[in-house]
C-alpha cells in the first residue's frame, strides 16, 4: 500500500467495468477470464475469433502503458514448484467456482447474482486469511 495511487486505480476499476459492459451489451458475453480462456480450448463454431481479440487487447493495453511510465507488480521470488501448484489450484477453484474473480466480482456482482457474491465473499476471505497467515506467522 505504499504506492497507492487511488486515481489510476479508480481509471483502472473504470475501464476493467466498461469492457465488461461493452462485451456483454455488444456480444453477450461474460468477461470472465478464466471462462475466456478455457473457451479457446473447447471452441465452438464462429466462438474463438472474440476470445483472442479479448485477450490479445489485454496484453496490448500492457504494451502500450508500459514505456508510459506504468508498472506492472512485481513478483516474489519463490520456489517455482509452489508457483505452478498455486496456478493448478486457482484453476480448479475457477472450474468449481463456475468462474473467477473477474466473471464474479466484476461481472457477476455487477448483475446482482447472488452465487457471484457468495463467491466473492469467499475469495476475499480466503485471501484476507492467506494475507494475515503470511504476514503475521510467516507461513508460505
Amino acid at each position: 500500500m505504499e504506492n497507492f495511487t487511488p486515481w489510476s486505480a479508480l481509471a483502472g476499476g473504470a475501464l476493467l467495468g466498461l469492457s465488461a459492459v461493452i462485451l456483454l451489451l455488444f456480444r453477450g458475453r461474460i468477461a470472465g477470464i478464466s471462462g475466456i480462456l478455457s473457451g479457446l480450448f473447447t471452441p465452438h463454431k464462429g466462438d474463438t475469433s472474440w476470445r483472442v481479440l479479448f485477450l490479445v487487447g489485454m496484453m496490448l493495453g500492457a504494451a502500450i502503458l508500459l514505456p508510459m511510465g506504468f508498472s506492472i507488480a512485481k513478483v516474489p521470488q519463490g520456489s517455482t514448484l509452489l508457483y505452478v501448484l498455486a496456478g493448478l489450484l486457482v484453476g480448479i477453484g475457477t472450474k468449481l467456482g463456475n468462474g473467477c474473480t473477474s466473471g464474479h466480482g466484476i461481472c457477476g456482482m455487477g448483475r446482482f447474482s447472488v452465487r457471484s457474491v457468495v463467491a466473492t465473499v469467499v475469495f476475499m476471505g480466503v485471501a484476507i486469511l492467506v494475507v494475515l497467515l503470511r504476514e503475521q506467522l510467516g507461513w508460505f
